[in-house]
Formats: C-alpha cells, sequence, structure tokens
C-alpha cells in the first residue's frame, strides 16, 4: 500500500508540474514540430530562425518557452514519465541525468545521421561541442555508444585583456601576453601606470577551480592530473606545489583587483566592463554582457599565459546548449533535417550576430564580431570535467579551491595547503577501502 500510495503521489505531482508550467499552451499539433526550450535570451532569434525555415521547406517549427530553468527541467521530467515529450527537448543537468534520459529511451542516438554523405554533419561541429553529448564504448553510465544531441552554441573560459589600458602603459595593444613570464612583465607595466591587475569572480570557486586546472594540465599534462584523482599521485607531487605557488605569485605581485577572492562573478564583469582592471578571467558568455554594460570596451580573449612549456594550455569549454531528437517522435526524419539545418552555417551565424553565443558550427567564426571570433578560435583547446573518466571527490574539491583562498589572502603556504588536500584524499581513500 505504501508504494501504490507514493507512486499515486508522484504522478499527481507530475500532472500539476505540467500544468503548472504548461502556460496554457498546447503541447503539439499533427503540423508542427515541436520544441520545448528555456533559451529566453534567445528565444526572438529561433522564432525568426523558425519562421525561416518554415518558408524555405514549408514545414512549420512551434518553439514553446518554459522558463526558468528549473521548472523547464521539471516538465521534461514529467513529460518523460508520461511519454508526453515533444519532437525536440534539451535536458539540463549533468552527464548522469542525460545517460538516465537515453536508458530511459527517450532520446534518439543521431549518429547514423551524423555519418551519412562521408560525415559530412558531423564535420561541420566543434568536436568538443560533440563530445558533451557522445557517449565512448564502455562509458561509466553504460550507455550505448552514439552521439546523443545537437549542440546550437559552445562556450570556453579565457583571460581577456583590455587594449586601451595596454596602451595607455605602455605596452602593444594587438600582442597579449603568451607566457607567464612575459604577463609578469606586462604587469609590472600596468602597475607603474597605476592600473588594476586581474579580476574574476574567484568569490565562486568553481571559477578558482577552472584556473588552477588550466595549470595543472599546463605543467603536469592530462594524464597525471587525473591520476591524482584515481589516487595515484599525491598533491603533495612537486608539480601542484607549483600549481599552488602560482597563486602565491600572484598574491606577492599584488596582481589581483582588491576583494577579488571574495567576489561573485558579476561584480567581476562589471569591474572589467568599466574599465577598472586590466584583465579578466571569464567565459565567453562576457561578449553579450560587456555589451549591455559597456558598448565601448576595447578588449580581447587570450589564453591564460602558460607557465611550462611541458603541455600545452587546456581551457574549460564544450557546448553550451544542445537539442536532442526524441527517441519517440513519430516525425524522426523532418526532425532531423531541421535539426541539420538550424546547425548549418548561415542559421548558426544569424543565432550567434542576435545573442553572441559562440556557434557550434566551426564554420561560421569567421562572420562573428571580433571579439566572439577570438574565444572561438581556441574552442580546440577545450576539455572539461564532464568529459574526463575520472572525477574528484567533491570534500577533495572543497578542500583544494578553499585552499587557494587562503593562499591568496596570505594565511597559508602552497604546501600546507597540499599537506592538508592530500590528508582529505587519503581519509577517503582509506574509508572507502575499509568498506569494500
Amino acid at each position: 500500500m505504501r508504494f501504490r500510495s507514493h507512486r499515486w503521489l508522484f504522478l499527481l505531482s507530475s500532472f500539476l508540474v505540467l500544468v503548472s508550467t504548461g502556460c496554457g499552451k498546447k503541447s503539439s499539433t499533427n503540423n508542427d514540430l515541436v520544441i520545448w526550450h528555456w533559451l529566453t535570451d534567445r528565444d526572438d532569434a529561433l522564432q525568426k530562425l523558425a519562421a525561416e525555415y518554415k518558408k524555405q521547406s514549408g514545414v512549420s517549427v512551434r518553439l514553446e518557452l518554459y522558463a526558468p530553468s528549473d521548472a523547464y527541467s521539471s516538465r521534461v521530467r514529467a513529460a518523460a514519465q508520461t511519454n508526453t515529450l515533444p519532437d525536440i527537448f534539451g535536458v539540463l543537468g549533468e552527464t548522469r541525468d542525460l545517460a538516465s534520459f537515453i536508458k530511459s529511451g527517450h532520446i534518439l542516438n543521431i549518429q547514423p545521421a551524423m555519418q551519412e554523405n562521408s560525415r559530412a554533419w558531423y564535420k561541420t561541429f566543434f568536436q568538443k561541442a560533440l563530445a558533451n553529448n557522445t557517449f565512448e564504448a564502455g562509458n561509466q553510465y553504460e550507455v550505448n555508444p552514439g552521439i546523443y544531441g545537437v549542440p546550437i552554441d559552445v562556450t570556453n573560459i579565457q583571460m581577456l585583456y583590455n587594449k586601451d589600458l595596454f596602451k595607455q602603459a605602455g605596452l602593444n595593444p594587438d600582442r597579449a601576453p603568451r607566457t607567464w613570464q612575459e604577463w609578469m612583465d606586462a604587469w609590472h607595466k600596468l602597475k607603474a601606470a597605476g592600473i588594476p591587475g586581474l579580476v574574476s569572480g574567484w568569490g565562486e570557486t568553481w571559477m578558482i577551480d577552472c584556473f588552477a586546472n588550466n595549470y595543472a594540465f599546463n605543467i603536469m599534462g592530462e594524464k597525471k592530473v587525473l591520476d591524482t584523482y584515481r589516487g595515484k599521485v599525491s598533491y603533495t607531487d612537486p608539480d601542484w606545489v607549483k600549481v599552488l605557488s602560482l597563486f602565491e605569485e600572484l598574491r606577492k605581485e599584488e596582481l589581483l583587483v582588491p576583494g577579488m577572492v571574495t567576489m561573485i562573478n558579476k561584480s567581476a564583469e562589471q569591474t572589467f566592463a568599466n574599465g577598472k582592471a586590466a584583465f579578466a578571467f571569464n567565459g565567453s558568455w562576457c561578449v553579450n554582457v560587456y555589451r549591455g554594460m559597456n558598448p565601448n570596451l576595447n578588449y580581447a580573449a587570450m589564453l591564460p599565459p602558460a607557465a611550462s612549456t611541458n603541455y600545452p594550455m587546456r581551457i574549460w569549454g564544450g557546448a553550451g546548449s544542445s537539442f536532442m531528437v526524441n527517441a519517440r517522435s513519430t516525425r524522426q526524419k523532418e526532425v532531423i533535417d531541421f535539426l541539420k539545418w538550424l546547425s548549418g552555417a548561415g542559421p548558426q551565424a544569424e543565432l550567434s550576430k542576435e545573442t553572441m553565443n559562440l556557434p557550434a558550427n566551426k564554420t561560421s567564426v569567421g562572420q562573428l564580431p571580433a571579439q566572439l571570433s577570438s574565444f572561438g578560435s581556441q574552442m580546440d583547446m577545450t576539455t572539461h570535467p564532464s568529459q574526463w573518466p575520472v572525477a574528484e571527490i567533491p570534500t577533495v574539491v572543497e578542500a583544494f579551491d578553499k585552499g587557494i583562498q587562503s593562499i591568496l589572502i596570505g594565511e597559508r603556504t602552497p604546501l600546507q595547503v597540499a599537506t592538508e588536500v592530500q590528508r582529505q584524499k587519503q581519509d577517503y581513500l582509506s574509508r572507502n577501502k575499509k568498506s569494500r
């Protein structure tokens, strides 16, 4: 009886979610391809593209916007339970959430379509954009190998520099620092001219984690980083201490804007947009943000300056938003034809110009504004935790990121932080070993 009661309550709650988020709209008709989405900033542009597609193909595509994102996710989950998903939808959340939808039979494997005509469709994308929706053989989620989503935009996180402030300090505004030493040399000139240094929302610790990971990959390479997560390499290894020491150098050089360690990213964006910092660490979404804050801001993206020549600099990035094909749709060929068109060079460029998001189609990058194009040119350098075969445990990540904050305010040394992080890791490994 308890199981039946809980099942009835779940079905009732699913029905209420559908009613409350439906806004009085019908979910489908026999004549329309239906898309559910959550992209409030792109709705107008998507509606225009849908109208253009109808003119060209005669196929009507109806977009239904459900926001905010948590309401959208609730609607999609409820519709999955009742098999009432639209022809096209997106899955928000972690890779495990996408895997769950796939294994439940809700998402079509579009790899066969990607491979048609000598992989013509597949080749138009940044490969790192497809990686977020691709499951390889032997994946940890036990999903059948394939490609399960069409990326419509991509993102990556780099550094930026203010060209006008560079010129003011006597630096070449068309050449960004490429190495750590070049960065320090440029900073000394900026500092002498009274210009503040780096700003970022490092009160949001995931951004610290991203910056540190860039340099871990650069100093010791991907294999050693992932072996650390597997427990095969200690955080007290000299390479990890070197990564942490970079943050100590930033503190000693007074390169960070005051208060940055507790600053949220929105405040950091306003600081850079107002010309109160020479450098920023931010994602490609900032192009649209800065345009709203200061349309005259003269800046460009740059890779974080390399601290080592041993390995290439890697940056976080990948697919921003993706659409999935309903595996139970009766119009799968028409759906795929539309998604091929939407992800084509022309519609991708138009969508990007309207929204200032990076296109997933790599052939569209040359048609974009300079700042956005400078982000797109580095997509091949991207990586992301969601694509790695192993992840660090959350408690260790938290200790690592908070330890960096303590280095930045001068409370602890790099070796002290490395020792504490390794202690957290060893405690976890010991507990896990005992539980087996």
